[in-house]
């Protein structure tokens, strides 16, 4: 179950990126990217679900770490900005997604 809430993170968080480096659909490998890896990502997500993983974690998981990846790679590799409010921020959903993860196994 992990293992596709992980390509369904990785899937969405390639089509991010890709949208962006499609200059607005105008190139179209990245486009392409963009329309498989959404798919994808909603794929291995319905996937998730399928098996039996709460949709609040399920979500909250899936769009916290695709966030803060995002995030990263767009500081990292494309010459985005990051303050250190933003770090802050980005701890912080990733501190309520744990948060939400550990109260569901109880």
């Amino acid at each position: 179950m992990y293992l596709l809430l992980a390509l369904a993170i990785v899937s969405e968080v390639t089509a991010t990126v890709a949208r962006k480096l499609s200059e607005g659909f105008t190139r179209w490998l990245p486009s392409i990217f963009v329309v498989v890896g959404y798919a994808a990502a909603f794929e291995f997500l319905a996937s998730v679900l399928k098996a039996g993983m709460p949709i609040g974690v399920a979500y909250a998981v899936w769009a916290a770490v695709g966030v803060a990846l995002v995030a990263l790679i767009g500081a990292l590799f494309l010459g985005e900005s990051m303050t250190w409010l933003q770090v802050g921020g980005l701890l912080l959903v990733i501190a309520g997604v744990v948060a939400l993860e550990l109260g569901s196994a109880h």
